[in-house]
């Protein structure tokens, strides 16, 4: 799938169901990151267990707006939960910011 905000694309896995519990876990980074896509807006947990890159992570409310950005986050962390109805992990070193709206 491809990601976009104003000035950049982003090609990424999608990871939907089941497969939002391991998202970037025990995987080489191939291409930009992925997205969890989650079944309504709530509240959300992230782990960084078993993820060997930092990675950011930005959150985004039903209507694709960017609501919080946790940046270079480490590998083997616990996050407190975020709202959120989409959350992108991606390889760090990115233009996005709170408040953008991504088009997918």
């Amino acid at each position: 799938m491809i990601i976009k905000n104003k000035e950049e694309k982003f090609e990424i896995t999608v990871y939907k169901g089941l497969g939002t519990l391991k998202g970037l876990m025990f995987k080489k980074i191939k291409n930009d990151g992925a997205i969890l896509i989650f079944n309504g807006e709530n509240f959300i947990a992230i782990h960084t267990f078993f993820v060997f890159n930092k990675i950011d992570l930005i959150y985004l409310n039903e209507n694709k707006e960017v609501t919080k950005i946790k940046r270079g986050v480490k590998p083997f962390r616990i996050l407190a939960p975020e709202k959120a109805k989409y959350i992108l992990e991606l390889k760090t070193k990115n233009n996005i910011k709170e408040k953008d709206k991504l088009n997918f």
